[in-house]
């Protein structure tokens, strides 16, 4: 967010007025030092928005252009805050319904350019724990079966003889217990 260089947008500042602001005097001072008071916390809101730090500073530009166009007409300068939050969601819900008209589901999920991004840690975490405590859900002999296989990385012969079954068990057991994984609501993706 670059505000301390006079208007926000001289586009804007040019649509609102008829002509460009000079650059030491502009169009509305009080706006000015509106963005610079309030800048910070309507960042926060547009960050809680969006996913992405970039597409939050975007939105607020955005949404502050949009507000000094209209700052002449706005009668109560006390409700601005409420004015460029409703500006914000205004614009994100637009940018939103545009953006899902170009996309479309598919069944896999291409790979993203240039590599792998980072996961997430929390989501990382996040998932962990909901797959545990979906393995905690899991009939008794089912889950010390998927925990022997899985988590400790036993062979379906190494976990037949621990438990004493056979093989043939270990295996319909552990199919039956991942099936009830993939159907778990905490584990479904969100569609």
């Amino acid at each position: 967010m670059t505000s301390t260089a006079g208007p926000v947008c001289t586009g804007a500042s040019t649509a609102a007025t008829g002509h460009p602001p000079h650059p030491s005097h502009p169009a509305y001072p009080s706006f000015t030092s509106y963005v610079r008071a309030r800048g910070p916390v309507l960042l926060r809101t547009a960050r809680s928005l969006t996913a992405n730090p970039c597409d939050a500073e975007d939105l607020l530009q955005t949404a502050l252009t949009k507000t000094y166009v209209a700052w002449s007409r706005i009668e109560d300068h006390r409700a601005l805050d409420g004015y460029v939050r409703r500006a914000l969601v205004n614009t994100r819900t637009s940018q939103w319904r545009k953006r899902k008209v170009d996309e479309f589901a598919c069944e896999e999920l291409p790979e993203p350019a240039g590599g792998a991004a980072e996961p997430d840690p929390a989501e990382q975490q996040a998932l962990r724990d909901a797959m545990w405590r979906a393995v905690m859900r899991l009939p008794d002999r089912q889950r010390a079966m998927v925990v022997l296989r899985y988590y400790e990385d036993l062979s379906e012969a190494q976990t037949a003889e621990m438990l004493g079954v056979s093989v043939g068990t270990v295996k319909s057991a552990v199919s039956r217990a991942l099936g009830k994984l993939r159907e778990d609501p905490e584990l479904s993706p969100v569609r």
